[in-house]
């Protein structure tokens, strides 16, 4: 709490009615408020506003409102209507939460009345749907509606008609209307729940058949089915569904502070949850003797109310994903947890559950390995396999323990639930009876446990066997140390793979003083350098700048996720520094260098080289995707990160170094990684990343090989040509694929192929990362071995294919 004296509370009045002389001064003239604020409301045809580092917008009269474009972390620009005066700047409206704008992207009403969103190279990404005709201009309105309107001022489109989570005063939801929850608190995409108006007059919340559109199952009713007609929040402040007649049906939220103090705006959040809240209007004088710092505050009104309620009898994840439990707090809050044993898959998106942090039983196992955590008040309810009556807790533990199906056992008044995994729906509350019962193992070993038993037999079945093992180790750790000394003189190899740690001195010297630059990126430097031994052994030495510190075992354990690499289509890390601040790689060196330098330079591969290169970078990504221990996301492919051995194999390289990089440990990060051109569009989204953003590159780069160009070219006679996805696609979908090789006779000479791998990128390239193909199945594909289907038109590409 603040508080002032009277001369300060004075001070504060005189200069509130100072600002609204001023404020109506500058009204009267007509005078612009700033470069990017303007508080004329009308803007007439050929306006816009250009997606900068500052936010850019068109503020209604009061300036309680603004549209324009809000920058969303360090991941993209979003187009939204938001409270202006207010420090929050609470978005309550948003054109592209699933495709954020890239800076430098526009906004405009254009000259023929259209509001159009295209980014920096003029692609549309968004548009009203209203056609232009009879649009004389567009307004914020103080309502916080964004209408194109006609001369008489009749609204032809406004935002209202369009909602997204928020509804505010005034705003009316007509039958078939509804919210879409955004994904998280500061990911405007589509999330999980859904409220809405249904054709029969019935208002619902629905959880979303996450990741498509439609719904799953409805957690609340309105039960107005056959009499509702709209939902309506009017200027009290009051929400309901109204009869035909304009008659409350239902009373959704109940007005406690008039709009006149308080801004209002009801929203269905994240969680699934509806709530109304309130924030106090700061210059107001009835609210002049109240120094509590003004923040949105939730009414009493929210719904559902018990979320961690949701699920029920239908499968799926409930109110926290799979694996994990919810438990509810004030105003419909929900908290998310996993069980003991357990951990979230990812801290920052808890929707996306919890997973085991030991290996699970297995069916030859000991069963001593393992014991049960108790949790009153717990239940992961329905979808259990094997039920029992009249047993004892005790009973209930043992059933579950030797069975190596089962992951956890519910009891309740002498009945027993059988769970596996994963579990559903779970929560904890005091309303629930009984008791959950998770399985767990004692040591939280991570070895092998059907090699378990065998080993400890092995080891144990005589004493002299573990003399001449202890001797056999004692003559290899003396023969490695000899080795070392006589040859690279290194000082430790990691644990479990054959990473070898250089000094740093030993790697200046390799590399004459960093002397030889092989090439540099926004994160490295790449040096050629030589190791002595027995023979010359030249490498190629990354030296990391901009490194975020990390401590040593984070390090060494993001790099023995890379050391364990072994594939012929990967380029080999052999050794490492972590001194000091000085953080260096040593690879394979490369003799043909990049596919950047002979793709994009005087010397182009062949159809035939191309098509190679193309094949043995795709079995690369796949060995990273599928086949590691660790799956490894590149999110980096390009020409320039996939090299050329002496035999012109293709070998990616980088793999795994934009984990090192990273900020944060979790897979759900704002900032975009990758180069302009391969970088997947849910990055700009701020959506989950996951191995299909490499996908999305490896598309762009096949389009490249195949077409031998880069991405990206201003200087083309025909300015379709300029970005390359579209125009291939183009070319697919127009039946004119010779245009893409018209000045390579061999690919002329292999249409059928050319036809075949266009498809595959395109399918690599769809705007939707579900729709996109796993790296394993490009490989299939591209071998034969699985047949290339027809693709859609990616999302992002529909408007240049239809005009």
């Amino acid at each position: 709490m603040f508080f002032r004296k009277n001369t300060a509370l004075f001070h504060t009045m005189a200069l509130a009615l100072a600002y609204s002389l001023i404020t109506l001064l500058l009204l009267v003239q007509s005078v612009p408020y700033s470069a990017t604020a303007q508080t004329s409301t009308n803007k007439s045809l050929g306006s816009s506003l250009t997606a900068q580092n500052k936010d850019s917008y068109w503020a209604s009269l009061s300036r309680d409102f603004a549209f324009g474009f809000q920058q969303i972390g360090k991941g993209g620009y979003l187009l939204a209507i938001w409270f202006n005066n207010i420090p929050e700047k609470t978005v309550v409206w948003s054109a592209n939460g699933n495709n954020l704008a890239p800076r430098g992207s526009v906004v405009q009403l254009t000259a023929d009345g259209q509001l159009l969103l295209n980014d920096p190279t003029g692609k549309q990404i968004w548009r009203a749907n209203w056609d232009g005709s009879e649009v004389a201009y567009g307004a914020m309105l103080d309502s916080g509606n964004f209408v194109l309107a006609r001369q008489d001022s009749h609204h032809l489109w406004q935002s209202f008609d369009h909602p997204t989570d928020t509804i505010l005063p005034t705003q009316i939801m007509n039958k078939n209307s509804q919210l879409v929850a955004r994904y998280a608190e500061r990911n405007y995409s589509n999330g999980r729940f859904q409220f809405t108006l249904k054709l029969d007059g019935n208002l619902v919340l629905e959880a979303r058949a996450f990741p498509l559109n439609s719904s799953s199952f409805a957690y609340w009713s309105s039960e107005t089915a056959g009499t509702g007609f709209q939902v309506v929040f009017d200027q009290s402040g009051s929400l309901y569904v109204s009869g035909n007649s304009g008659s409350i049906l239902k009373n959704i939220s109940e007005p406690t502070s008039s709009p006149k103090y308080y801004y209002h705006r009801a929203i269905l959040e994240y969680d699934g949850v509806f709530r109304h809240y309130l924030y106090r209007k700061s210059t107001t004088t009835a609210d002049a003797g109240n120094w509590l710092m003004p923040i949105w505050s939730p009414s009493s009104s929210f719904i559902p109310s018990n979320i961690c309620s949701i699920g029920g009898e239908t499968a799926g994840s409930g109110a926290c994903g799979f694996n994990s439990y919810c438990k509810l707090g004030d105003y419909g809050r929900r908290s998310c947890h996993c069980p003991n044993g357990y951990t979230f898959i990812d801290p920052d998106d808890v929707m996306k559950g919890c997973k085991q942090n030991f290996i699970s039983q297995s069916c030859d196992e000991e069963t001593d390995n393992f014991d049960f955590h108790r949790m009153p008040n717990t239940d992961w309810p329905w979808h259990d396999y094997e039920h029992f009556q009249g047993q004892t807790e005790v009973w209930c533990k043992k059933a579950c323990l030797v069975d190596c199906f089962c992951a956890a056992a519910i009891y309740r008044n002498g009945e027993c639930w059988k769970k596996k995994i994963p579990l559903s729906n779970g929560r904890m509350d005091l309303s629930v009876r009984g008791s959950a019962l998770i399985k767990f193992r004692k040591d939280n070993s991570t070895l092998n446990p059907s090699s378990a038993g065998r080993s400890t037999l092995l080891l144990s079945s005589s004493v002299f066997l573990n003399l001449l093992l202890l001797l056999a180790a004692f003559l290899v750790i003396f023969r490695l140390n000899y080795w070392k000394q006589e040859v690279l003189q290194v000082h430790q190899v990691m644990p479990g793979i054959n990473l070898q740690s250089f000094t740093y001195e030993e790697l200046r010297k390799a590399t004459n003083g960093f002397k030889e630059e092989l090439g540099r990126g926004a994160f490295a430097t790449v040096y050629k350098g030589s190791l002595e031994s027995d023979d010359i052994i030249h490498v190629a030495v990354k030296r990391l700048n901009n490194m975020v510190r990390q401590s040593d075992l984070e390090f060494k354990a993001e790099l023995s996720a890379i050391g364990r690499t072994n594939h012929r289509n990967l380029v080999q890390l052999l050794g490492f520094c972590n001194e000091g601040e000085h953080r260096l790689l040593v690879y394979e060196f490369m003799s043909y260098g990049s596919v950047a330098s002979l793709l994009f330079g005087g010397s182009k591969p062949s159809w035939k080289q191309r098509m190679q290169i193309a094949l043995g970078s795709a079995r690369g990504l796949s060995y990273l995707h599928e086949e590691c221990r660790s799956r490894i996301i590149h999110c980096d492919i390009k020409p320039q990160n996939i090299l050329l051995d002496e035999t012109w194999t293709a070998r990616i390289s980088d793999f795994g170094i934009a984990k090192l990089l990273k900020t944060d440990q979790t897979r759900t990060t704002t900032r975009i990684r990758g180069t302009k051109g391969y970088v997947a569009p849910e990055w700009f989204r701020n959506m989950p990343v996951t191995v299909k953003v490499d996908v999305y590159s490896f598309g762009i780069v096949l389009l490249e090989l195949i077409c031998c160009r880069k991405n990206f070219e201003v200087e083309v006679e025909d300015e379709n040509q300029i970005i390359l996805a579209d125009w291939a696609c183009d070319c697919y979908y127009e039946r004119k694929l010779d245009l893409l090789v018209a000045n390579d006779e061999k690919a002329m000479d292999d249409m059928e192929r050319v036809e075949k791998y266009v498809m595959i990128a395109i399918w690599c390239i769809q705007g939707d990362p579900l729709v996109r193909p796993t790296m394993k199945k490009v490989v299939q594909m591209m071998e034969g071995s699985v047949e290339v289907s027809v693709p859609p038109v990616p999302s992002s590409f529909t408007s240049s294919i239809s005009n």
